[in-house]
């Protein structure tokens, strides 16, 4: 990963926090501010496309918790029974 230097102004107290932050988890301050560079750019990003472009046929519902879990229960089941190296 190519890196390219900038400067900002920041507010003295959260260069405190992330300073205090990256103490205690061991990493550089600078790593810290990348990566709130990085979830800031893509919070803000802008898609050519939107989320939800696409439409789904489905029962025009949400569905219950029970439905979900029997779903995905399902699809592992089946996952499991085509590949039987990896059942559990």
């Amino acid at each position: 990963m190519s890196l390219k230097r900038t400067n900002v102004y920041a507010d003295p107290e959260d260069l405190a926090i992330i300073k205090e932050a990256a103490k205690r988890r061991g990493m550089s301050e600078a790593e810290i501010i990348r990566q709130g560079i990085h979830l800031a750019a893509m919070a803000n990003r802008v898609w050519d496309e939107p989320l939800f472009s696409r439409t789904v046929k489905g029962r025009g519902r949400t569905p219950s918790k029970a439905e979900v879990r029997d779903t995905v229960a399902d699809a592992v089941r089946r996952e499991s029974d085509e590949d039987p190296g990896t059942a559990a």
